[in-house]
């Protein structure tokens, strides 16, 4: 038996050791910041134990396993990276870093010090090649194609992975946590017009594909996209731009609160108008205004007021059948039906809160409330119906949205790794009065009312997710709660009746991300989402199809072969119980049946120099209807190939600029693809030459090629005039042609 001396030694000995351990390996807390503002995302790595962190949306951070004299270093792109040796003083107290702004480079980019490697790909997309204009809003998503068809005032047209989206059907979109999908909506489930924002505002976006996000809202089975604008600008702007077709476009905007370090004010305005390059003046004019207040409060908290109001009119030569061009009857940029139109606007009241309610716990919310009218008079048919006053129809309503949102994330740590909870609940309750689709004469004259009513409806959400960061892995499980209930009220009815249905779904969600180096990154996302039916739908259809889900699978990686190039791959799967069709001879979206995509992504970032940045994405998607016989189960309009990019000039001698490019491939128009939609190749370009810190030149051309090319299309039955029978052929809105731009921006 041993010494009892000896066996007290070394159990003393352990415990030292242990003790020793517990004290020399320890945690290190602290705030990552910009001239006082916090920094979200920023990495935190341990060069000696590997230990790793990220910051919190306040900036915060919680680094495990570290001993005095090891060394961590801060790094976040657009910042210098900073490395700092912990002292003893460093583990009592919450240390302060400080990072410094700098021009981004490529070869600084580390996939695993990323949370999102592809929003952070978007974001030098954009810092490349900053936001001018609201039709490149969208387009700075990867893979997303937009298309104009009503004289630029109405919602753009949506394509991405493999789906005609129309004005939103498929894809959620938000600013500043408000929702632009408009649900009901006269013209269509979904309806998104993103004209209110001023694109100069933009602060960051971001985005995901699929129906893999639990705090993703309705509508996200292709996607979601949310913007944030800037809660402060640095410089007072004004531009002044004139173009082809009698362009003018004019911006404003003002810093209110010059040297005020805790808070921040700016206003702004925008004013648009165009002839476009129909025949008939399109005399289209669009004012935005915006107003926003940010303070700081104690323990750095932030309230955010922004108030926003937009109103835009316009006239339009509308879709026209491929016949009378080709009989001579008109050209390309001509109309049969030239009394096209709308108008619509839409004020925001948007009031947030940030609150830190401790270091590693983060609340943000906002609540909302939004006015919105719209007004819009198309004729896709001509004199298919009514041979004598045309087919000419308006969609009309009048709507206001309430609503809230509140997350809460919080930090923990167990057995040395972090993990990060995020929980949140909303509201959102629309009340839309005199939903209107009615036959019209020359935009004046109401010949019948098809339909008149009512609407109101709520969605209440909850979700909850967990991230798991296990050291090169990440597991991310979610869930989401939604609710809704739809009350119609139809005005045509002789007697009085209040419609109503209610639904309820459980989405869960499953995300894993596997970091393999610092060069290479996997990921698998899968999950159920859904978007929601139109109220008149779901009560005429009894409660039936009221919430049609969507369930997808994404697998995929990130990979950095060399320091200035970037490639991701995603291989997809996405399948719809319900896919929502447009009906062009009522102007409305229609449900159909079950579907399925499957597709592969393709990106890549090259940088060149410190200058010249190369982006392309590409997306391969074979879209098919799971009810209907092989041949005859294409989806009409359903892109089965797009390519975007461009290449970017970044401050060089004072120039910047970008050559840029969109391609959409030839696409069935009917379900056996016996008319096929011509694709397009449109390449646009700008040039910037800053001839000092305050005054700016640019000049930018669409179409600087002058492509003759349909910018949407659609397969529809129609009458003109003089004919005897109907035809049912491709209906275009011809894309612009070349036209030029130059704008004098002046920062003071």
């Amino acid at each position: 038996m041993k010494n009892p001396k000896s066996i007290l030694r070394i159990a003393l000995f352990f415990i030292f050791f242990l003790s020793f351990k517990i004290l020399t390996a320890q945690q290190v807390k602290g705030y990552v910041l910009n001239n006082k503002q916090p920094l979200a995302t920023a990495y935190i790595y341990n060069l000696d134990t590997k230990s790793h962190s990220h910051t919190a949306d306040n900036g915060y951070f919680v680094l495990e396993n570290n001993k005095v004299n090891d060394t961590i270093t801060i790094s976040l792109l657009g910042f210098k990276k900073k490395n700092i040796v912990l002292k003893e003083e460093d583990f009592n107290t919450t240390i302060s870093i400080n990072l410094e702004r700098k021009i981004f480079q490529l070869d600084e980019l580390v996939l695993s010090e990323q949370e999102n490697v592809l929003n952070t790909l978007t974001k030098i997309d954009v810092q490349t090649s900053p936001i001018n204009s609201s039709q490149e809003i969208l387009r700075k998503i990867p893979g997303l194609i937009i298309g104009q068809h009503a004289g630029g005032g109405k919602a753009e047209q949506i394509f991405l992975r493999g789906f005609d989206i129309d004005h939103g059907t498929d894809i959620s979109i938000n600013v500043d946590g408000i929702p632009v999908n408009n649900v009901s909506h006269a013209h269509g489930q979904g309806y998104s017009d993103l004209h209110f924002v001023i694109p100069e505002t933009i602060e960051s976006i971001n985005f995901g594909k699929g129906p893999y996000y639990a705090n993703a809202r309705d509508f996200t089975t292709a996607g979601y996209v949310d913007f944030k604008t800037k809660s402060s600008i640095e410089n007072n702007t004004i531009k002044l731009s004139y173009g082809d077709f009698n362009t003018i476009r004019t911006l404003g905007l003002f810093n209110l609160t010059d040297n005020n370090k805790n808070s921040n004010a700016y206003a702004g305005i925008e004013y648009i108008e165009t002839d476009g390059p129909f025949n008939s003046s399109q005399n289209f004019n669009r004012l935005n205004l915006i107003g926003k207040y940010s303070t700081l409060l104690q323990n750095r908290n932030k309230i955010t007021t922004t108030v926003t109001h937009f109103n835009s009119r316009w006239d339009a030569s509308g879709q026209i059948p491929n016949r009378a061009v080709e009989s001579g009857l008109i050209d390309r940029f001509g109309a049969i039906d030239d009394t096209e139109g709308g108008n619509t606007s839409r004020t925001n009241i948007n009031l947030e809160h940030k609150f830190f309610a401790s270091d590693d716990t983060t609340v943000k919310s906002n609540a909302f409330y939004s006015h919105y009218d719209f007004e819009l008079y198309s004729n896709f048919t001509f004199f298919l119906d009514d041979p004598i006053n045309g087919d000419q129809i308006k969609q009309k309503e009048d709507r206001s949205i309430f609503g809230f949102n509140t997350e809460i994330k919080e930090q923990n740590a167990f057995n040395n790794e972090i993990i990060e909870t995020t929980s949140g609940i909303g509201l959102r309750y629309d009340k839309v009065n005199d939903v209107e689709l009615s036959h019209t004469l020359n935009r004046n004259t109401t010949l019948e009312f098809i339909q008149l009513g009512d609407i109101n409806q709520t969605n209440a959400f909850a979700y909850y997710k967990a991230g798991f960061d296990l050291g090169k892995v990440k597991i991310t499980p979610g869930l989401r709660l939604e609710y809704f209930k739809f009350l119609y009220n139809d005005a045509l009815s002789e007697d009085y009746e209040t419609q109503s249905e209610t639904k309820t779904a459980l989405l869960p969600k499953l995300n894993i991300q596997y970091n393999q180096n610092n060069n290479l990154q996997w990921f698998l996302k899968s999950g159920i989402g859904f978007h929601s039916n139109d109220a008149r739908v779901v009560v005429s259809q009894q409660g039936r199809d009221i919430l049609p889900k969507a369930y997808g699978v994404d697998l995929g990686n990130v990979w950095k072969p060399t320091k200035n190039l970037v490639i991701n791959t995603t291989a997809w799967y996405l399948f719809l119980e319900q896919e929502f069709v447009y009906v062009g001879d009522a102007g409305i979206v229609e449900p159909s049946g079950e579907t399925e995509r499957l597709g592969l992504d393709l990106g890549l970032r090259y940088q060149l120099n410190d200058y010249l940045y190369f982006n392309t994405d590409a997306t391969l998607t074979k879209a098919r209807s799971i009810e209907e016989n092989d041949g005859e189960d294409y989806i009409p309009l359903a892109p089965s190939f797009t390519m975007v990019g461009g290449l970017a000039l970044n401050n060089y001698k004072g120039f910047s600029g970008a050559l840029s490019y969109r391609f959409l491939d030839d696409r069935a128009a009917n379900e056996d693809y016996s008319v096929t939609a011509e694709g397009y190749f449109v390449t646009d370009f700008n040039l910037n030459y800053k001839f000092n810190k305050n005054l700016t030149l640019g000049i930018s051309i669409e179409n600087i090629f002058d492509t003759e090319w349909n910018e949407t299309q659609f397969l529809t039955e129609s009458r003109l005039q003089n004919e005897i029978d109907s035809t049912e052929e491709i209906h275009f809105t011809p894309g612009t042609p070349f036209n030029a731009k130059a704008t004098l921006t002046y920062n003071f």
